[in-house]
């Protein structure tokens, strides 16, 4: 239903609302949310343009949200990405049916005006505040190496891999 994309969008957003309003770098980012770190900054670029990220450099650089976790959606992510493509027309492109869909696709689209309205109703900060059994992401490994990787940044002579 989503995309490998979208995923790796929402689960980098979480990271960087869990750590709001500090940033976090792009090594610290693909660590935790678990995405490969060159498509994590292929993602990073789509997240800007839309505005729901900001990137700052320098040594105390990286990426932070623009809006606060309880202002940012997850479609705001989503739109910035890979956005849901609603069907407005026949997709067989059957020119008697135009905007008329068939009850096939009358029920996916549907389905997706559903799927929008849950994402546009749900803040990152709701996703964050929910105690599921299992956390989502950024699990007590991940945010141990995020405070390695920290303390690697502010020594010099230490190389990152």
């Amino acid at each position: 239903m989503i995309s490998q994309t979208v995923e790796y969008a929402l689960r980098t957003v979480l990271c960087l609302a869990k750590a709001s309003p500090e940033a976090r770098t792009s090594e610290q980012l693909a660590v935790a949310a678990q995405v490969p770190q060159p498509y994590l900054l292929k993602i990073m670029v789509s997240l800007k343009r839309a505005g729901v990220v900001s990137a700052q450099r320098g040594r105390r650089g990286g990426f932070s949200l623009a809006k606060s976790p309880e202002a940012l959606t997850i479609l705001e992510v989503v739109n910035a990405v890979d956005p849901i493509q609603r069907i407005r027309e026949c997709p067989l492109g059957i020119v008697e049916h135009g905007a008329a869909l068939c009850p096939l696709h009358r029920r996916i689209d549907d389905t997706l005006q559903l799927v929008e309205k849950a994402f546009r109703e749900t803040t990152l900060a709701e996703v964050l505040a929910e105690r599921p059994a299992s956390p989502p992401l950024c699990t007590e490994s991940q945010e141990v190496a995020l405070v390695s990787l920290d303390g690697l940044a502010s020594k010099p002579d230490v190389k990152k891999e």
